[in-house]
């Protein structure tokens, strides 16, 4: 047995089992009571494999390596922007603030300060139970994630000895093979077909069309979000508000249906004017209440909890932060006392598609591109956001940490992605187990009344 699984007990299912339950329910108890329905879909959409269940237990993740020795944190590397739920999945397109599409990390409901490690740790681990999945053997798995981990500090070196870190992007002039295919599949995409997919003409405008997902307010509540929408305006920065009518509110709808990490979140639509009152340029917004971040469940750091405001502004700052010339419609609102989160509804987004990727020699060289991603969001936050939570250069602390020792660095890593993808295979089976004999408090359906 491996000192990973020691620490983290595992050769005790009960104990473990135990744990699971116990994270879950920490994590997600406020928002079961108010939807418990969304979490048996979140907890069942988690069933469906081992890493579905990994994307939906960011919380368990945290927990256990917060138990474990890092030998690479140090005052500086344990205190950068982390993106916070970076597995293999949390990977795709956006038109940044230049007009550019830009193959990127996303996703950044779970953004913090902690331990660059952290990311990378959530990431291999996440390599590992994709090829695990696609049955590749261990030593391809680990060949994979060197791949990544070599990309990754030959990234943060080129921005140590670079000039301008927010100048490096991953776009169609700078990419091939299937991460380009993906950014020319964004490309083919239009507002328009958004607009039509969500909305529909009612007389000589435009309104969200009712369909599942979908709920009318009232108009008390209605009154709520506008008045919400309004404070949200104030967080766009100076420089990239629009200007004239184009954040006339025009229709507002409340909002569900969301993946596994979004489950049980408020969340509103906005339909907005746009640079001009043609159709055409009509915009949508999300407003999604901000979640409590995983990794600031064992960051002991008064100063970092206190500078936010709330989980919103956590989640625009953090995003901000990490992801150069970001989305300029980002900002953040509160409603009824509670932090959202508000950014445009994009046309532009694509996933990137593991489904595609089956060989190692076609995996590759997507896993070089997302290593410097990766890099990328890490060594250009320190440039973008408020110095008073990262006052130095992340670049130079990472490569001053990782220096003459990059080999072993590399290795704990894939150590680690292996080791830590048997014990999520494991807790997986522990979870199903819990789940169907209805173990996870606040999860108990109806039917078990009867």
């Amino acid at each position: 047995m491996s000192d990973l699984s020691l620490t983290l007990e595992v050769d005790d299912p009960e104990l473990r089992r135990g744990r699971i339950v116990e994270n879950l329910v920490t994590a997600f108890s406020d928002l079961m009571a108010a939807d418990p329905a969304a979490f048996r879909i979140k907890f069942r959409k988690m069933a469906t494999d081992p890493f579905a269940f990994y994307r939906g237990s960011a919380c368990l993740f945290y927990s256990d390596v917060a138990r474990l020795e890092d030998p690479w944190a140090d005052e500086r590397t344990s205190r950068v922007w982390i993106q916070g739920d970076l597995h293999a999945a949390n990977f795709g397109t956006y038109m940044n603030s230049e007009g550019t599409l830009v193959f990127d990390v996303n996703d950044f409901d779970e953004a913090y300060v902690g331990h660059f490690t952290w990311d990378l740790q959530r990431f291999a681990a996440s390599i590992a139970l994709l090829g695990w999945s696609k049955a590749l053997p261990d030593d391809e798995i680990t060949s994979l994630i060197r791949v990544a981990a070599d990309a990754y500090a030959e990234q943060v070196r080129a921005f140590v000895d670079g000039e301008n870190d927010s100048a490096f992007k991953l776009h169609l002039g700078s990419t091939k093979g299937l991460v380009r295919h993906v950014l020319e599949k964004a490309r083919l995409r239009t507002r328009n077909d958004l607009l039509n997919t969500v909305t529909e003409t009612e007389g000589y405008d435009r309104v969200f069309r009712d369909k599942p997902g979908v709920r009318r307010l009232g108009d008390a509540e209605r009154d709520r979000v506008v008045e919400a929408f309004r404070r949200y305006l104030d967080t766009i920065p100076a420089d990239k508000r629009m200007r004239g009518v184009a954040y006339n509110v025009k229709d507002v709808v409340g909002r569900g249906g969301f993946g596994i990490g979004s489950a049980g979140l408020p969340a509103y639509n906005v339909l907005i004017e746009g640079q001009n009152q043609a159709l055409d340029n009509d915009i949508v917004l999300s407003m999604k209440q901000g979640n409590v971040a995983a990794p600031s469940r064992v960051v002991d750091d008064a100063s970092v909890a206190g500078y936010f405001v709330h989980h919103g502004h956590r989640t625009a700052v953090s995003q901000r932060a990490l992801q150069a010339h970001a989305d300029p419609l980002l900002g953040y609102t509160d409603l009824d006392g509670v932090g959202f989160v508000v950014s445009e509804l994009s046309p532009y987004e694509v996933d990137l598609e593991w489904s595609e990727l089956n060989e190692p020699d076609d995996i590759e060289p997507v896993l070089s591109y997302l290593g410097r991603a990766i890099a990328k969001v890490h060594c250009v936050s320190d440039a973008d956001s408020d110095h008073t939570l990262v006052p130095f250069q992340t670049e130079t602390a990472i490569a001053d940490a990782i220096e003459g020792r990059q080999q072993e660095f590399v290795s704990w890593l894939c150590d680690f992605a292996l080791d830590y993808s048997a014990v999520v295979r494991d807790d997986y089976r522990l979870f199903i187990d819990a789940f169907r004999n209805r173990e996870i408090a606040g999860l108990r359906s109806t039917r078990a009344n009867r």
